[in-house]
Parts: C-alpha cells; structure tokens; sequence
C-alpha cells in the first residue's frame, strides 16, 4: 500500500510524508517522523500504525486533541481525501493509486483540500514551494476529471497572466491561452484537448484555471469543462480569502506602526499628564504588577494598554475584564474556566480568560468590586502562578501580568476590613494615578479636537473645527465625568450639529447652564439665586425683551436663558 500525508495547512504548508510499512510519530518530538513546530501540538501528539491492510491513525492522550474531518478522535481507520486537524495544521492522507469514490462524503473533503491549496498558492511567496503545492492541486484535480496536466495562473489582469505563463512549459501555449481566457472567459480546445477557466475575486481578474487531457477524452470536453466551472468556483473563493487576508494583514501593520509609535490614546500636554507618561514608560518594561488609580472616566484602561503597548508582552494578548458587571459566580468563571458540567448551564469546557491571556496582560478593571471569595482566589494566582477551572482538578500553570484599576481608596477600604489588606499589598507594587480632568483644564482643547476628528469620521460629517464660544463653555465646565463625559459630550455635538464648526447650542445643556453668568452693576446680592434674577434682567431689560440679545449680554444659549427664567420664576417680571 503506498500512501502520503500531504500538508495543506499550517506551518509545514506544502509538505508530503510517505507512510511506509513502519509506525509514524507526529508531533513536536525531535524525533518525529512528522514534526510539528506549532505549541499546540504535543511532544508525542499521534501515531500512525499499519495494520490489516490499512493505515490507523492514534491519539497520544493529548489536550488539544486529533481531529479527522472535524470530529476528535481516539483511533480512526484512514481513508483517501480524509483530513487530520492537528492546530492549525492539515494533513490530507492520500493513496496511491488514487481510489475514486463519489460518495457526498468524499466530494466534500476533495472540495475542502481544493480551498486549501488554492488559498495556499495564492498566499506562497516561494516559487518552489507554489509549484509543490501546485502539484499537489492537480493530482486531486485529477481524481475528479481525467486530465493529464494543468495549470494555476495568477494574475490581475492580461498582461500579468501572460507573464506568468511565460515561465510555464505544456502541451499547449499558456500564453496565447492567458490572452484568450481573459477576453472570452472560457476557452475549450478540441484540437489541442484543453480547457481553461477565468478566476475571478469580487468582479475582477484574479487569476486562470488550464486543464488538458489525453485524446480519448477530446469528446467530453463539455462535460469536463462543467466540473472545472465548479472547481474554478472553489478557486475564486479561495483566491478572495486569501485577498482579504493579505489587505487585513496590511491594516494590522499599520495598526502596529502606529502602536510602535507612540500612538497610546493618551491626549495631552498637561504636566501632570507628561509625567504619567512618564511613569509608564519606566514601568511598561518590567513584568510587575500595577495598580492604576483614578476617577471614573480618566482613561485608566487606556494606561493599562499603554503598558501592555510598550512592554515585551505586546505580541500576545490584552484581556480586559469588569469586576462591577458581572456575578460572583459568573465571574470566577470568566477568570478562571470551567469543566463540563461543573455547573448548571455548563455544557461544555470553557478557558477562562487568564488562560487565554497566557503570555499577555489581564486588566482587571474595578478590582474593588471583586467578592471576598474571589480576592483570596486572586491572590494565590498572584503569588504561585497557578490556577485551576471552576469544577476541576488540575493545576494549571500561568504567565501572565496583571494590572488591576479602581475608582476606590483602597488602602482605605483594606483598613475597613472591605479589601483583603494582602492582595491591596500585591496588586499595589507600583501605583501609577491619573488625574481627572479638572486638574489639567489646559489639556481639554487638545482632548476636544481629537474626539471631534474621530467623531467626524465614525458619523461621517467634515467638521472643521471648535467654534471659540463653545470651547469656552468647555474651559468652564468642572467635567464630572472627565474624560468619557467630554468625550460623549462632542459626539453629541457631532451627531447633532449642522454646521460645519461646532457651535455652542450643539453641547449638552448641563455643560450650558453651568457656564457662569457675568457680573452686572447693582447686581450683587449676599444670594447666588437673586444675582442671577437679577442679571437676567437687567439684560432682559437692555435688550428690550428680545431672547437672543438678552442671552447674548449673559453670554449664554437662548435656550438656556429660557430654562433660567422658568426655573427662577420670572416670567411674570419679564412680560
């Protein structure tokens, strides 16, 4: 019995292991006779046995599992076109000679190996390694037509297919059938016995599909070209993945270059906010806990990110996690995984989010919020790096950092006997505050126009800039919320504005109201309530009882000035 693995994906894309008459090992051993690179193979993942005429192939007891044709297994009897699913790797087990069969089943694995070679080729830089994998396309081509050769052309348009038919040699000219198939779509041949195919991603020209075959079959041509209309189809959604790939891989260096550079979120010239920077430059690069203090709504995950940013855990994964929005229960969980069954609702196995952060950052936002129960959990994951699932046994070994935030005075509720005083003492290696915003009012203007340009964008409006009256009422306002509130406060101002600069009657009436009236002479009572009174009228009377020039005086909103006189019951003055 001669047969093959053939990799169509993972890191060994591309490579061929014959089975011969001995057991082979696959997985990460050294000693492997497929040796797999990716972590999460095991050392000694599965085996491959012959016995009685057939290959077997035997799961090692692993974690992660051997998978055939989608369904985990402990032993499985092999059969052409099944696929093994070891990670991200893919081996299709191949016989030779090829045993035709045309069961749904069968049609269906062929149909998936097709869609990983093609996306395989279309993604290989390597000219060897796309002629191996070229190879390997065609022979399962031919398992469903009888052709003797083929050809896989990639190209944008005419000019790049001819170019690279150029470098390929068969019975028939690729380059005069590059320049056809892209004019008329479809070329069949009976005097040379060919058919070609044009591939197409999203409309356009991607590439061409060539098949020959030997004379007997001249006379089915038309029904040969009918199945490779449909492989051609398989091609073409390959072709696009792999397109969208490529575009998402060029938006994520992007991304990256603009994380490489600096581009935290954090906004600001502020000295207060210069030496946060400063600090989490010093800090990012070690491996400690921090303990990020401050406010609601001053950007404490937005630090967080910026340590995990600039330290060497970047690569892998930031987890957030709220402590506030999420039960006891619920949350022991989200931290930490569960077993099957190890609790109603629980059907399956579940990683918890610290083991998916293995290797990463685990931001635990609202850290004084955790349940009593759960800081003592908490705590002996910070102090042996380990952990187990929820209705589990085994200890599972972490690396990963922790940064935890709170809008809370800790120490004080440790003192109080509310916070484990132990696990305030672990989380609180470094503390790093951020100030709200009332305590860098010199940074609002920057903070304004960088939410106005994102919100612009995300609404879709050409918005200039900030008119100087309404970035007054912003220099004015005390920002309760700080950060967030100013920041929901200008995407209000951008989904409901008209102009083309942001006004003062586009911002939230509270930012409105709370602008301080200008003293007027006479006017200055021991009452903060009958200065106001008498401001309004004074200008009301100055302005001969229109609205806008009385606002105007006041230096306020019409809109405002109306609230004013309702709530101060001056309506029967005024009239």
């Amino acid at each position: 019995m001669d047969a093959e693995f053939i990799v169509v994906s993972g890191p060994l894309l591309g490579a061929r292991f014959p089975l011969g008459t001995g057991e082979v090992h696959i997985g990460r051993a050294p000693a492997s006779e497929i040796r797999l690179t990716e972590p999460d193979a095991a050392w000694d993942h599965c085996l491959v046995r012959p016995r009685d005429g057939r290959y077997h192939i035997l799961d090692r007891r692993t974690g992660a599992g051997t998978y055939v044709n989608g369904m985990r297994i402990a032993e499985h009897a092999l059969e052409p076109d099944d696929q093994v699913s070891i990670g991200e790797t893919v081996l299709v087990y191949r016989e030779d000679p090829a045993v035709i069969k045309d069961s749904p089943n069968h049609m269906l694995l062929r149909a998936c190996s097709l869609l990983f070679l093609f996306r395989a080729i279309a993604m290989s830089q390597s000219g060897s390694h796309r002629a191996t994998l070229e190879a390997q396309l065609l022979r399962l081509i031919a398992d469903i037509v009888p052709c003797e050769g083929g050809a896989v052309l990639l190209g944008r348009n005419e000019d790049e297919l001819r170019a690279t038919a150029r470098e390929r040699c068969g019975p028939v000219d690729l380059e005069d059938v590059a320049a056809r198939v892209c004019r008329e779509g479809v070329v069949v041949e009976p005097a040379r016995r060919m058919v070609a195919l044009i591939l197409y991603v999203h409309g356009a020209i991607a590439g061409a599909l060539v098949a020959w075959f030997p004379a007997p079959e001249a006379v089915n041509l038309s029904d040969h070209r009918d199945t490779l209309s449909a492989i051609s189809t398989l091609a073409a959604a390959a072709l696009e993945t792999a397109r969208d790939v490529e575009r998402l891989q060029a938006e994520n260096t992007m991304l990256m270059e603009r994380l490489g550079s600096g581009e935290s979120g954090i906004v600001g010239q502020s000295p207060a906010i210069g030496k946060l920077l400063q600090m989490i430059a010093r800090v990012a690069p070690q491996d400690t806990s921090v303990l990020i203090l401050g406010e609601s709504g001053t950007g404490k995950e937005l630090v967080a990110r910026a340590l995990h940013q600039q330290s060497p855990r970047s690569a892998k994964p930031f987890v957030a996690i709220n402590c506030a929005a999420l039960t006891e229960t619920l949350l022991e969980s989200e931290l930490f995984g569960h077993e099957k069954g190890a609790f109603t609702g629980a059907v399956a196995q579940k990683r918890g989010k610290l083991e998916v952060a293995e290797g990463g950052t685990v931001f635990l936002d609202e850290i004084g919020e955790l349940a009593p129960q759960l800081q003592a959990k908490l705590l002996r994951v910070l102090q042996q790096r380990e952990f187990e699932r929820v209705g589990g046994t085994r200890t599972w070994k972490l690396d990963v950092r922790l940064i935890a935030a709170t809008n809370r005075d800790l120490s004080t509720e440790a003192r109080r006997g509310a916070f484990r005083e132990d696990l305030y003492h672990r989380l609180n290696v470094v503390a790093l505050r951020v100030p709200p915003l009332r305590d860098r009012p010199e940074d609002i203007p920057a903070l304004s126009r960088y939410f106005l340009e994102r919100a612009a964008a995300r609404c879709r409006r050409r918005i200039s800039g900030i008119a100087p009256e309404a970035e007054r009422y912003l220099m004015t306002y005390s920002w309760p919320g700080n950060v967030r509130e100013l920041e929901n406060a200008i995407e209000r101002a951008v989904v409901l504005g008209q102009s083309d600069v942001l006004l003062p009657e586009d911002l939230p009436e509270t930012i409105l109201e709370s602008a301080p009236l200008p003293e007027v002479p006479g006017a200055l009572q021991s009452s903060v309530t009958q200065t106001k009174r008498q401001s309004i009228i004074a200008a009301w009377q100055d302005s001969g009882g229109d609205h806008r020039l009385a606002a105007a005086r006041l230096n306020i909103h019409p809109n405002s000035l109306r609230r004013l006189i309702r709530s101060l019951n001056l309506r029967d003055v005024l009239e």
